[in-house]
């Protein structure tokens, strides 16, 4: 046990899942962004004041092994499914951060019956009624996670003034695996609008008020589609994790 909480691999699909696990209370998988998993934050400490916290690094990214026959988000929903079966853990809140959010999205539609509830947070997954996801393929990576930060000392706490040559490979190859799971079309199902309609999985719905990233629009699409899904705002960016750490676990468990 370190900080808080304990490291293990567990093999699914043949692949070593890294998971990171914390805290004692009803079980919430954490799924981050497509940018990485920049490891056990001040928002994983606040939620698991109160919950058994799971979070695991998705296959491929931060220089974890990948699978090569992983090809699109519904791919990586499935090893997240299979991984709550490894652990033997039924009754979850999936909360899907960002693209986490799309790939919680694709484990209700799979399978809702092990969830208790489902958060999503700046999720992605829907083709925006108005506007587009921003292209982070046209920016440098540093550029693109630091915009994802609604007060930049945010970012510099947790990647540094100079990002290091490690974290910039890094995020090469999450950005590979963004491409390789989500590229066309980028970021968005065709199919999802048709399936999350028989989603009655209770939905809470969270969207940063200054978030650069996902059209405002989006959070309003997945309302709908979910039927009774609350709608709740936060003052923060994209990466509500780190811009309001308290506020977004308080809105999780609340």
């Amino acid at each position: 046990m370190t900080n808080g909480y304990s490291e293990s691999i567990i093999e699914v699909a043949g692949l070593p899942i890294q998971v990171r696990r914390g805290g004692d209370g009803p079980t919430v998988l954490v799924l981050h962004h497509e940018t990485g998993n920049p490891g056990w934050l001040e928002f994983h400490n606040a939620l698991s004041a109160r919950r058994d916290v799971i979070l695991p690094t998705l296959p491929g990214w931060d220089g974890t092994e990948r699978g090569d026959w992983m090809r699109s988000v519904r791919d990586i929903a499935a090893v997240c499914a299979l991984l709550l079966d490894e652990l033997g853990v039924a009754d979850v809140t999936v909360v899907g951060l960002g693209f986490g959010g799309y790939v919680a999205a694709e484990m209700a539609t799979a399978n809702q019956s092990r969830l208790d509830r489902l958060v999503l947070v700046n999720a992605m997954g829907l083709q925006p009624e108005d506007g587009d996801i921003r292209d982070q393929f046209l920016e440098a990576h540093a550029d693109y996670v630091k915009s994802c930060f609604a007060d930049p000392a945010n970012f510099t706490a947790l990647y540094g003034e100079e990002v290091s040559t490690e974290q910039l490979v890094a995020w090469d190859a999450n950005r590979e695996m963004t491409a390789r799971t989500a590229w066309k079309p980028f970021l968005y199902s065709q199919t999802l609008p048709h399936l999350l309609r028989n989603v009655n999985t209770p939905t809470k719905v969270i969207r940063g008020s200054e978030d650069s990233v996902v059209p405002t629009t989006v959070a309003n699409q997945f309302v709908e589609l979910l039927g009774d899904a609350e709608l709740i705002e936060i003052n923060g960016g994209h990466h509500l994790e780190s811009d309001a750490a308290e506020s977004l676990a308080e809105a999780i468990v609340g």
